[in-house]
């Protein structure tokens, strides 16, 4: 049976900044919300945690934290992906020793590795850090998909026991569950396929709608773990304008604003990363009012 902490909704967490400075502050208070709000669990320093232009110790820094104000109650993933096999190494020891309950590592991004290569990368970080991991397959932002062949040949690593899968493909999850078995996580990386994972007997999403819709987000999964579908799919129905607004320009830009119109944080992000525009505004205020998360 596939591990039952890494089930239902998950947040891809944001990293709240100030002044160019992550906002150890506001960090806290959104962490304790969020578990307020009913999330399952949470996916520090991922792309949405902008993890791309936070330093090594400012990445340790922001794990540490949500492992600290968690404190048990629900999973933390941390993100520890690199296209540099020893910086993932480097990383994924470093939330080990912080108390994550597993690691996620992005498939190496830019460096374009063969299907052999990615093998050979998340074999090495697995045979360094006694964690379980779960691989990140996302081909939009790393130019490689890992293919679930490759997944079938990892999933025979002890402690590679997952997948969060943004190809946005919602055949994979049945194609992921011949090569890997039933008792792979096989987690949607992607908001809008989630209900179609869960469909195809997949375990959960770790969200990026979730920063700013947490309750609704976890609510969606608990119908799935009840096989109530219809419940989810009145759920996935009111989310879906909030699901694309959310991804009107790029990841994390625009749920950072939407954060800020919830006074979660500040809507701040790190170069190259920058505000979004006015019409990209407009969408995302509105998709939150027809969700009925914004007054």
């Amino acid at each position: 049976m596939a591990d039952s902490r890494f089930k239902g909704a998950f947040t891809a967490t944001i990293t709240p900044m100030s002044d160019g400075k992550v906002d150890e502050k506001a960090l806290e208070k959104f962490v304790e919300w969020q578990i307020a709000q009913g999330i399952h669990g949470l996916v520090p320093c991922g792309t949405t945690g902008e993890s791309p232009t936070l330093s090594h110790a400012e990445d340790k820094r922001v794990t540490e934290i949500t492992i600290a104000v968690a404190g048990g109650r629900v999973p933390v993933v941390a993100g520890t992906g690199s296209n540099s096999t020893e910086e993932a190494i480097e990383l994924t020891r470093a939330a080990k020793e912080n108390g994550a309950d597993a690691a996620m590592l992005v498939c190496p991004y830019y460096n374009k590795p063969t299907q052999e290569m990615m093998v050979r990368h998340f074999e090495a970080v697995a045979s360094a850090v006694d964690i379980p991991i779960l691989i990140y397959n996302v081909p939009g932002r790393t130019a490689v998909d890992m293919t679930p062949e490759t997944m079938g040949r990892l999933a025979k690593v002890d402690n590679i026991i997952g997948v969060k899968d943004a190809s946005n493909d919602v055949v994979r999850p049945y194609r992921t569950r011949e090569q890997c078995g039933a008792d792979f996580v096989n987690l949607s990386g992607e908001d809008g396929t989630q209900l179609a994972f869960r469909i195809a007997d997949g375990h959960g999403v770790i969200s990026v709608t979730a920063n700013v819709a947490p309750a609704l987000v976890s609510q969606l999964h608990e119908a799935c773990h009840k096989d109530d579908y219809t419940a989810a799919k009145r759920i996935q129905e009111r989310l879906m304008p909030l699901h694309d607004a959310l991804f009107c320009e790029t990841n994390p830009a625009p749920v950072k604003y939407a954060a800020s119109l919830l006074g979660l944080c500040k809507s701040d992000l790190r170069l190259p990363m920058s505000e979004i525009s006015d019409g990209a505004k407009r969408q995302v205020e509105a998709a939150m009012r027809s969700a009925g998360i914004l007054n």
